[in-house]
């Protein structure tokens, strides 16, 4: 959340004890890996970049030397945990291959022909990396995502980059891939729902049912890469702006019509767009709104709130990262 990281330990379908973390932090950005699942990353807005090693307990910056104050996105490889990528304001992206103590910057990124177009609405001077998704089936594939301007990939790890193809969209403001679905990935942005199925090379928009089009959070379901959920609203100001709100949730299934999903969760009027992220289980989805964190265990047809402490001052808040870490984790 904005103003700080909630942390909460405890089997989704029960009561986890949770705590506040980054008291006073603009956070940007979570991830963690599944092969450490007592490791996460925090980017903040003008504080760097963050790792706890505990699940949260504890956190302590990386990269202060190297990574810029604001870090707006970050993911961990799934090939290798020690692999973790850093997306920034101005538009930079960082690797580092031992879990974030050392950075390289990975050049070339604002020399491709469309960074001249590259602009973010509330600071139209400037730009940043909003979303990194590494492809599950080759380590050296990456798609970053500009906020605004474009959707661009490495094929080589970042020693080159391609530019954006034409059917990308602009504004993607995060995605996911399956390591079921090979050349698959799915992306909600703001202007637009889009997915490929050939490696990013062409995108597609299935938007039928899906009435709201400034899209913000996208998850696949672990055992169904054909589920999928995703946030939207009619524009950025209601999906962002706690006094004007109103946001909603959808599901899409194979080449099914999109439909609005609410049972057990709040939608409309006065909620925020939702983050969302998988669980570990298929049908398994978690979704952060102003209101809450829900659980869903059957794909969305039901939602229960998990039963963590949510202040009344929460309502004012707007979530900006959710990850779902194995049990194992302490």
């Amino acid at each position: 959340m904005r103003g700080g990281v909630l942390v909460a330990h405890g089997p989704g379908d029960d009561s986890p004890a949770a705590h506040r973390k980054f008291d006073g932090y603009d956070v940007e950005c979570l991830e963690s890996a599944d092969a450490a699942p007592a490791c996460a990353f925090c980017g903040t807005f003008n504080t760097g970049l963050h790792r706890t090693d505990d699940a949260g307990e504890t956190w302590h910056r990386v990269g202060k030397d190297t990574l810029p104050k604001s870090v707006t996105s970050v993911a961990v490889s799934p090939h290798d945990a020690e692999v973790v990528y850093a997306g920034t304001e101005p538009s930079a992206v960082f690797r580092s291959d031992d879990a974030g103590e050392t950075w390289t910057k990975l050049n070339g990124l604002t020399d491709l022909s469309s960074a001249s177009s590259w602009s973010f609405p509330p600071r139209p001077h400037t730009h940043h990396v909003r979303w990194i998704e590494p492809d599950p089936h080759d380590p050296d594939h990456l798609y970053v995502s500009i906020e605004a301007g474009a959707l661009i990939q490495t094929h080589d790890g970042g020693e080159t980059w391609s530019d954006r193809v034409p059917s990308a969209r602009r504004d993607t403001h995060s995605m996911a891939t399956h390591t079921d679905a090979p050349d698959h990935a799915w992306a909600a942005a703001g202007d637009g729902y889009a997915e490929t199925s050939d490696g990013g090379e062409t995108w597609t928009y299935p938007q039928k049912g899906l009435n709201h089009q400034y899209c913000w959070s996208v998850a696949v379901d672990a055992a169904d890469p054909s589920r999928i959920l995703v946030s939207a609203a009619q524009s950025a100001r209601v999906a962002h702006n706690v006094d004007h709100a109103e946001s909603y949730l959808y599901r899409r299934t194979g080449d099914e019509t999109w439909e609005q999903l609410g049972s057990g969760i709040p939608t409309g009027s006065g909620i925020v767009r939702a983050v969302l992220d998988r669980g570990r289980r298929g049908g398994e989805f978690y979704a952060v709104t102003n209101r809450g964190l829900y659980r869903t265990g059957d794909g969305g047809d039901s939602f229960e709130r998990v039963g963590i402490d949510w202040p009344d001052a929460f309502e004012r808040q707007v979530p900006s990262g959710l990850v779902v870490v194995p049990s194992s984790a302490p």
